[in-house]
């Protein structure tokens, strides 16, 4: 939006000729491009070499109609009236498809129609400079225009694109007027439900952080989209992010998104699906001589882009539909759709990584946007991995076996680099210059190479290639936040890892892009845990709403006559079985007995049922296919008993829903602590030296959580009765016990060494 008269709707210049001057097919055949940080530098150099009146980074804009189109352009020569756009590039530039050419003028045309406007100028040369990064020389490719040409280029772009403008301000007014006028979709609001919600919406009107502790239970994925939905017609926003962990949570939104709603909300939403499970043909590559959804892919978008818009709900099976009915790709189709919907449900990654498409086109289109992130007590591990990065000797030599005569010496520099380590795991101050250079030599010369000879590359070379890209750019950006070790795997094997250990530095920015964002769990004590390791704005509120569960509803015993340490769990097993089956025989029923580990897990459930071979038990595989963890999960129906072993932290431990009967009760035979080994030694050392509390960051806050979302699959409604054991004499000390739901009572078991 724009304040300026007349002006409804504003659009980049980028945006415009994306949307009206694209043809021909998709082709994502992997080319050589610089990096942002070379495009960037390739632009200095070039600008750099141009004469003292030269101005770089000009900003236009002009009217047509309602359309507002701003952008900046390049450089301009006034001695010359030269109006410049560059774009660096790797590789032979006649392998730069026509197509992306063609969209490389409509983009300088655009500026040179808005340079003469801005300046009153009859004509102006216009001139497309290739920048070659390998080589360091320019080809520039020139034209010559009157004002009079461009400006009729120009309206014919906008006219193209004002029709979808008008549908968009339509919607929009439409969309914003409906929200405004919205109730809550339910008669009532659940027990801190209104409490969640009433902190989601003050944080988008005062355009905050906020992380919500909620219990499972009260509704949270409406109790967050509600509130932001009904704050976005007042604060402007125009999109809302809702990113989850794992595919269920992406359901849950969809179907509460459904249920706002209701049909009749003109709400867009769509599902954002990872490429390899959109994807139609596995086999084929993403070029149009390969695969028939690419094939005049830009050419169909148009009428794909107005029937996806019709469906309101695209879903991935929704999305799909529209996408096979117009012969086009339907993940790139919903890269598309992402451009024009109002709420996108999609990971983690999409807002957070390094390369995130939302973050991007938020940034590209300057979007004013919330964002919601669910079971927020992944994110600090989701996003360490993120932000690490590792390269394996193996890989090395595979990728320098499968190489052309001339690739091999510049592998064998990287191969003579490699840090060496008389022990199998050792921390290093920083990536060693000497392989950052051999590194950086190699795939220079695998860019070349792939300029030089496009088409498919030996599998493991490739994997190598990508490797080090992500590995170097990583190296670019080390610092306190993350480790640099090299593990040993046996005689000329080991792995180099630069480790991510604290994300905030790399997250802080996102979440200053977001106008508001929402960070919820059941488990997000202690606070500032997660606001440190995240990076969470300084001003970010903090609220812990109430449980609407009682405590009679749960009773928590505590087993302190029992020790889970390494050194005593064969010692355990025997009484962790008897007090498994002296509570089922007590209430028989469903149950799930946690552990730390598939050995220890094996070591009880052998125990349980050699002594008590009539209770039905069944075991978490150590390898669990999608259809193996179903069947696991269909044993605990409202007419079943018996005890499931599964690890904690695995599959089971959060995520799934069992209510009622299905699930009575949860045995919690560990502290979930992360195993004491080097890397997470020096992830404490790191903490400690960051933070101050390196054992409770590293330790003892995620095995806690983990504990706490295990013990939450019993009690999923009001009506919900059930019981949890935590199973370590470690549970009654305060320090834990502060760490537990403020509504649990927990109870300590008298000592008992007899049967039950």
């Amino acid at each position: 939006m724009d304040g300026d008269a007349g002006v409804n709707y504003v659009v980049a210049v980028r945006a415009l000729c994306d949307f009206g001057a694209r043809q021909g097919d998709l082709d994502l055949r992997f080319t050589p491009s610089p990096t942002a940080q070379e495009g960037i530098a390739g632009h200095a150099l070039v600008t750099g070499r141009r004469g003292p009146t030269y101005q770089a980074e000009v900003s236009l804009a002009g009217q047509h109609g309602a359309l507002l189109v701003r952008g900046r352009a390049d450089g301009y020569d006034p001695d010359q009236n030269l109006l410049e756009e560059i774009k660096t590039h790797r590789g032979e530039l006649d392998r730069m498809p026509d197509k992306q050419r063609h969209l490389h003028w409509a983009q300088l045309r655009v500026y040179g129609h808005l340079l003469c406007q801005t300046l009153g100028l009859d004509q102006v040369n216009l001139a497309l400079v290739y920048f070659d990064i390998g080589r360091q020389t320019e080809t520039v490719l020139r034209e010559q225009h009157s004002a009079g040409a461009l400006a009729a280029m120009f309206a014919d772009l906008c006219e193209r694109f004002a029709a979808w403008a008008a549908q968009e301000m339509a919607h929009r007014q439409a969309r914003d007027a409906a929200l405004a006028g919205m109730g809550f979709p339910h008669p009532e609001f659940r027990p801190g439900q209104r409490d969640l919600a009433a902190a989601i919406y003050k944080a988008n009107s005062s355009a905050r952080c906020v992380m919500a502790q909620a219990p499972t239970g009260i509704g949270k994925t409406v109790g967050t989209l509600f509130p932001v939905l009904k704050a976005a017609p007042q604060q402007g926003i125009d999109k809302v992010f809702y990113l989850a962990a794992k595919s269920p949570g992406r359901r849950l939104a969809l179907d509460a998104a459904a249920t706002i709603a209701r049909g009749a909300l003109p709400l867009r939403v769509l599902e954002l699906v990872a490429r390899d499970k959109a994807c139609e043909h596995p086999d084929k590559a993403c070029h149009g001589e390969s695969c028939p959804l690419a094939r005049g892919f830009y050419d169909r978008l148009a009428a794909a882009r107005s029937a996806a818009l019709q469906a309101g709900m695209l879903d991935r099976d929704a999305l799909r539909a529209v996408a096979l009915a117009h012969d086009v790709c339907p993940y790139y189709l919903a890269s598309e759709m992402a451009k024009w919907c109002d709420l996108v449900v999609g990971d983690y990654n999409y807002y957070f990584d390094l390369g995130a498409m939302l973050y991007g086109l938020t940034l590209a289109n300057q979007w004013k946007v919330s964002v919601l992130v669910d079971e927020a007590h992944n994110m600090v591990a989701r996003a360490r991995q993120m932000y690490s990065a590792e390269l394996d000797r193996g890989a090395l030599r595979a990728a320098r076996a499968g190489a052309p005569a001339d690739l091999k010496s510049a592998l064998t520099r990287v191969a003579r680099a490699w840090p060496a380590t008389g022990s199998a795991y050792e921390v290093m101050a920083a990536p060693p210059d000497k392989l950052l250079a051999a590194l950086q030599g190699a795939t220079s010369a695998l860019t070349e190479f792939l300029g030089e000879h496009p088409g498919p590359m030996e599998p493991a070379l490739q994997r190598f290639y990508f490797d080090a890209l992500h590995f170097a750019r990583l190296a670019e950006l080390f610092g306190e936040h993350s480790l640099f070790d090299v593990s040993r795997a046996g005689a000329g094997n080991s792995t180099l890892c630069i480790r991510n250990i604290v994300p905030a530095p790399f997250l802080k920015p996102r979440f200053a892009l977001a106008h508001a964002s929402a960070l919820f769990s059941a488990t997000l004590s202690p606070w500032n845990y997660y606001s440190d390791a995240l990076g969470l704005p300084p001003d970010a509120a903090w609220v812990d709403i109430a449980s609407p569960f009682a405590p009679a509803q749960l009773k928590v015993h505590v087993a302190r006559h029992i020790s889970t340490r390494f050194q005593h769990r064969a010692g355990s097993a025997a009484p962790i079985a008897r007090l498994i089956a002296g509570q089922y025989r007590q209430a028989p029923g469903n149950y799930l007995a946690f552990f730390s580990s598939f050995d220890y897990l094996d070591q009880v459930a052998d125990e349980f049922e050699r002594q008590f071979p009539a209770i039905p038990a069944w075991r978490q595989p150590r390898r669990m296919p999608e259809s193996e963890r179903e069947q696991f999960l269909a044993r605990f129906t409202l007419d079943s008993r018996g005890i499931g072993f599964a690890v904690l932290g695995g599959s089971f431990g959060e995520g799934i829903d069992l209510p009622g009967a299905r699930l009575i009760g949860a045995f919690i035979a560990t502290l979930g602590l992360p195993q004491l080994n080097p890397v997470n030694e020096q992830i404490r050392q790191r903490m400690q030296a960051m933070f101050g509390a390196g054992y409770d960051y590293t330790y003892l806050y995620p095995g806690i959580q983990k504990v706490v979302q295990a013990a939450g699959r019993v009690i999923r409604s009001e009506s919900d009765r059930g019981v949890v054991y935590l199973i370590d004499d470690r549970f009654a000390q305060p320090e834990v016990q502060q760490l537990l739901p403020r509504w649990w009572q927990p109870e300590h078991l008298a000592v008992s060494r007899s049967g039950p």
